[in-house]
């Protein structure tokens, strides 16, 4: 392997760099919609901070990565039957159920899978561990990912140090992540930061500029 590459900053590479949008979907970001906390209203700092940062910046990483031919991959928590019976045993015990049929359950237009982008539904914290992810990342070829969305302290932080343990290069968008309150969201940071490069939107979107310009 190329010294090169032995850096957790190391430069994506075409074709073989993708995105991964964690839980960007309308019942978690949309406030009267999450049936376990009726009680955050949209003054509440999530809600606050997902409008202003993290869409915002969510999208701008979407549109980056379309145009420099980036792969973009996109998980939800989803269960596969309408009555939740293929639940993981720590989504039953929760509960957390989200039906197929349930159309909240999907992302937002603005954020949501476009042409053949995939779209990966799991029921557990960590994408790695109740879906095949990893083995479409490396159908794909891929050895860069970087990760954005929600929770910063549940399962982005489940998908970082997953896919560090994998193999993988792993960016971590913090302006494009947030979790329940900026004290959560910070500590998430601070711990999982020795296992992925941590850093902002702008960087990355210049970085899949790049990768546009070189092809």
């Amino acid at each position: 392997m190329s010294n090169r590459l032995l850096s957790r900053d190391a430069a994506y590479e075409p074709d073989a760099t993708a995105i991964l949008i964690v839980d960007m979907q309308r019942i978690w970001l949309e406030p009267g919609l999450d049936p376990d906390h009726p009680e955050r209203g949209q003054d509440h700092y999530f809600y606050k901070q997902t409008a202003t940062t993290t869409i915002p910046n969510n999208e701008r990483l979407l549109a980056a990565a379309r145009a420099g031919g980036v792969e973009v991959v996109h998980t939800i928590i989803q269960s596969l039957t309408e009555d939740g019976r293929d639940c993981s045993l720590d989504h039953k015990l929760t509960p957390i159920h989200i039906a197929p049929s349930r159309p909240e359950g999907f992302p937002p237009e603005n954020l949501g899978p476009v042409g053949d982008e995939i779209l990966i539904p799991k029921t557990s914290s960590g994408v790695f561990n109740s879906t095949n992810i990893d083995y479409v990342l490396r159908n794909l070829g891929i050895r860069h990912l970087i990760i954005s969305g929600i929770m910063t302290d549940q399962c982005v932080d489940m998908a970082v140090r997953d896919a560090a343990d994998r193999g993988y290069y792993v960016t971590c968008v913090s302006d494009a992540c947030a979790a329940v309150s900026k004290e959560r969201h910070m500590t998430a940071l601070n711990a999982f930061g020795g296992y992925c490069w941590v850093t902002d939107t702008d960087t990355v979107v210049d970085r899949f500029n790049n990768i546009g310009a070189a092809r």
